[in-house]
């Protein structure tokens, strides 16, 4: 005897109760993620707090922080949940009690227990999404790699490191020291 499944529809998704865990959902399945690591958690907030500050002065729009939802199709139901994101004013139609369409820019902090399938996975949702850029941040390395997307692909901005500097091409005018988001 074996037992089904049942896949999560979005439907069910939208009447279900708010969840504080973070998770994503791939083809109807929620799939848990372990909480973020001290450093993992520093490193979001000088992230969040840099990026806030040159969106507010800009009055560019707005940036969100996990757990947040970023649906990326309906059906089968897929969600995710990037670790930093900014919505432009010029997309802020898809911000309701959930996101439902493509950020500007997401940020995911990578975690020891990131797969190179799970990130390709994300990288493939995003991209499908039309996210024009995305940040991979590693603690190990200490680096920021910058992806826009060109025609449907990822392509490699930068890569910078520690004495660089990242900039964005979505954020203009923005310039974070490398170095300071890992002290």
């Amino acid at each position: 005897m074996t037992l089904e499944t049942k896949r999560l529809t979005y439907e069910d998704y939208l009447k279900g109760p708010e969840i504080k865990q973070r998770y994503d959902i791939i083809d109807g399945e929620m799939i848990m993620a372990p909480s973020p690591n001290l450093q993992h958690q520093r490193i979001l907030r000088k992230l969040f707090l840099q990026v806030h500050r040159f969106v507010s002065e800009h009055q560019s729009g707005e940036v969100f922080f996990a757990p947040l939802d970023v649906v990326v199709r309906r059906e089968p139901l897929r969600i995710r949940q990037p670790d930093l994101m900014f919505v432009s004013n010029d997309r802020a139609n898809i911000l309701g009690q959930i996101v439902e369409g493509a950020p500007d820019l997401v940020v995911e902090v990578l975690s020891p227990g990131n797969s190179r399938g799970e990130m390709e996975s994300k990288l493939a949702d995003y991209a499908q999404l039309g996210v024009r850029e995305y940040w991979l941040v590693s603690p190990e390395a200490m680096t920021v790699e910058v992806l826009e997307l060109d025609e449907g692909a990822w392509q490699r901005a930068s890569l910078s490191g520690a004495g660089d500097h990242v900039s964005s091409e979505v954020l203009q005018g923005l310039e974070l020291e490398v170095s300071q988001l890992f002290v």
